[in-house]
């Protein structure tokens, strides 16, 4: 299993990006690869909740599996047609003075074997780090333009 760490500030408020971050079907206005973000699940939001995810190369589903409002959240992959074959992304906010830190652990598993192992080497684990600081800028602007 590979494991991706990133982080960043953001000029807001623990619960300002909470609301944003924890919001299953707001992806697609804050995350610059995600096309498409909708609710799948009869529960809107909280344990449980889960959506489907349009990207250029595809999709996914995940479903949040951790819900600590306003400190930690974690979304597992039940279902894509990428190479992932199990996938979990948690976040962790923290205040700093007056802005928070977003953590991110991502652990994941790419499909196919030694070969899916090869390709994580070479391409993967760039491409999500990339991916994941696109993310990552957009929920900062997003959340920065939005707040209260």
């Amino acid at each position: 299993m590979a494991t991706l760490y990133n982080k960043i500030l953001i000029s807001a408020s623990p619960e300002e990006i909470w609301n944003v971050l924890a919001d299953p079907a707001r992806l697609d206005q804050y995350d610059p690869v995600t096309k498409k973000s909708e609710l799948i699940s009869k529960i809107a939001n909280g344990l449980g909740a889960e959506r489907k995810c349009e990207t250029a190369t595809g999709w996914f589903k995940d479903k949040i599996t951790e819900f600590q409002p306003y400190d930690r959240l974690t979304f597992t992959l039940t279902g894509c047609n990428q190479p992932m074959k199990s996938l979990l992304h948690s976040y962790t906010l923290k205040k700093v003075g007056n802005q928070t830190e977003v953590s991110q652990v991502m652990k994941y598993t790419m499909k196919f074997g030694l070969i899916g192992k090869l390709m994580d080497v070479l391409i993967g684990k760039r491409e999500s780090d990339k991916q994941i600081k696109l993310f990552f800028t957009g929920l900062k602007g997003y959340v920065e333009k939005n707040k209260n």
